[in-house]
């Protein structure tokens, strides 16, 4: 009877489920939704921004409902998943007498509310969390031989979810050195390896693209107190509205009585400690912190049942919290009650109304790997993001969707363009042009490598290798090359155009699946001081593409 769930329990999580269930339902994509579902339509071990276990989540909603509930499903169901093993981490012999405190608790911390129905990489991260957790604090009381596959598989898991999971698996970990010791541990940390084993040879056949972009290619901007440190303690309230003084007074209570509490408490205590560092080099979004409210979730709740001043105010506060989630999800749906126009709003009427414009045309949208999903799950039509230097690369940039649009007939819409033959505006008013294109080409997967700095060349010339990894020639006429000059913060602040020579005379074209060399040097630039350049192909006249990684000027 020790595990019997009380009735009063499983009301409270049926309702919860019915509620996210109907949210999911009702509710248009946000744009990161749409987005992964893009991912979901062609099934990988891996994508540019994350690992794949938000696509496979979605491919299975998808077995069950069309729509955005064929989004959504999943995340309801791990929702009440990840509430049922949190549960069970409490062995506090009070808490029974006090369910209803343990549902305000959880749904009143505030993304734990919305990662209830929407479906996100942090989704799935949450409710692997609370399962390594459930199978750790096991691990804790009896190692044994299924305990281990079971942890090493749900580490997997974890990481399939969000890089982010690292942390939380060094982190337990540093809770408990002896482990380093415990065969049964390393067998878990073996089994993980095994299971994560296509991700690393998808990394690899992707040149590693993902770590690369997120550690070394990813743009920044100079450090701002308000903006990066300010906005890091700001999230530390948002993860927990009005309930945030007594659920960090409750943290700072806790005493690591146990291996397990003391698991939880460096969790947390990591990740915090962690991303304040992290603050003083980037902005922080809330969404990164969320994993701390799983075990935070436990040390609350058993402070609670000790303290019935906390069990007090956090009762009443978190009835507050969720009085103002309940309106503000509705004002998901019914934009009148929303504070301001969200990305729930709108998205069935613009692509509607821009379906009408350009029928079943495939569209291109310059620079918005937000946009290209939206229209393509709305409208059911092809669409692509056709991303250049003023953006960043995506999805899109390493997969195949750009042969999808080639020598078609297609609508480019760039949000640089005041005027074209067609128009839409979105939800905030602001209007869109795209002009129709009767035969587009692209070549936005031209890789272009330096191989050797003027230092190492007796012409002192830069050279580059091209690679075309298209099935056809490309001409070198309808090609251009420049050089863009970044700042320190990876932030491009000059493009130039550039000659770029041929090592081999009489060269006229860029041959299939093969390798062009070229010399080159740096043009004049008028920026003061860059810090990298990178090498930037314009195609056909379209604006200049990302065809380079970053590279340190010398």
């Amino acid at each position: 009877m020790k595990h019997k769930l009380p009735r009063i329990f499983l009301f409270l999580l049926g309702i919860i489920f019915i509620i996210n269930l109907a949210q999911g339902y009702f509710t248009e994509l946000i744009f990161d939704e749409a987005y992964y579902w893009y991912y979901a339509q062609n099934l990988s071990w891996g994508y540019f921004d994350h690992p794949p276990m938000v696509a496979f989540l979605i491919e299975i909603s998808s077995i069950f409902f069309e729509g955005e509930l064929g989004v959504r499903f999943m995340s309801s169901l791990l929702a009440v998943g990840a509430i049922l093993l949190l549960w069970r981490l409490i062995d506090h012999p009070k808490k029974t007498d006090f369910v209803p405190h343990f549902f305000i608790l959880v749904f009143s911390m505030t993304l734990l509310n919305v990662y209830g129905f929407l479906m996100l990489p942090d989704t799935p991260l949450l409710f692997f969390t609370a399962l390594l957790l459930f199978f750790y604090k096991k691990f804790l009381e009896r190692p044994s031989l299924l305990i281990s596959i079971a942890l090493g598989i749900t580490m997997a898991a974890l990481m399939y979810s969000k890089y982010h999971a690292a942390l939380v698996i060094i982190f337990i970990l540093s809770s408990n050195l002896k482990l380093l010791s415990n065969k049964y541990a390393w067998l878990a940390v073996f089994i993980a390896l095994v299971c994560y084993t296509p991700h690393f040879i998808w990394l690899y056949e992707h040149d590693f693209v993902s770590i690369k972009y997120h550690l070394f290619e990813r743009p920044n901007r100079a450090y701002h107190f308000e903006d990066f440190t300010l906005g890091y303690f700001i999230n530390l309230v948002a993860l927990f509205g009005l309930t945030f003084p007594w659920v960090y007074k409750a943290l700072y209570k806790t005493k690591m009585t146990d291996a397990f509490t003391k698991a939880l408490i460096f969790l947390v205590y990591g990740v915090l400690i962690f991303f304040f560092i992290s603050s003083f080099n980037r902005r922080i979004q809330t969404q990164w912190l969320i994993v701390i409210c799983i075990p935070m979730v436990v040390l609350v709740y058993n402070q609670m049942l000790d303290r019935p001043g906390i069990r007090k105010w956090i009762f009443r506060m978190g009835l507050v919290n969720i009085a103002i989630f309940f309106v503000l999800r509705v004002g998901l749906i019914y934009k009148p009650l929303f504070p301001i126009v969200y990305e729930t709003h709108g998205n069935k009427k613009w692509v509607a109304a821009l379906e009408s414009e350009v029928g079943d045309t495939p569209v291109v949208f310059e620079n918005s790997y937000r946009k290209a999903p939206m229209y393509a799950f709305y409208s059911g039509n092809t669409s692509l993001s056709l991303n250049n230097i003023k953006y960043r690369q995506n999805q899109y940039s390493i997969d195949s969707s750009e042969f999808n649009v080639q020598q078609k007939k297609v609508v480019y819409v760039s949000k640089y363009t005041k005027e074209g033959d067609i128009s839409y505006s979105n939800a905030k008013g602001v209007t869109f042009y795209g002009n129709f294109i009767d035969d587009f080409e692209s070549f936005r997967k031209l890789r272009c490598h330096v191989i050797a700095l003027p230092e190492e060349n007796q012409n002192g010339l830069y050279t580059m290798e091209v690679s075309n990894p298209y099935m056809a020639n490309i001409e070198l006429e309808k090609i251009r090359f420049a050089v863009a000059y970044l700042n320190k913060h990876k932030q491009v602040i000059e493009v130039v155009p550039a000659k770029m020579s041929p090592l081999k005379p009489n060269t006229t074209v860029l041959k299939s699946q093969g390798t062009t060399a070229f010399v080159f040097e740096l043009p004049p630039r008028e920026v003061d001081a860059p810090v990298y350049f990178k090498i930037s192909i314009s195609e056909n006249q379209l604006y200049w593409g990302i065809n380079s990684d970053n590279i340190k000027l010398p």
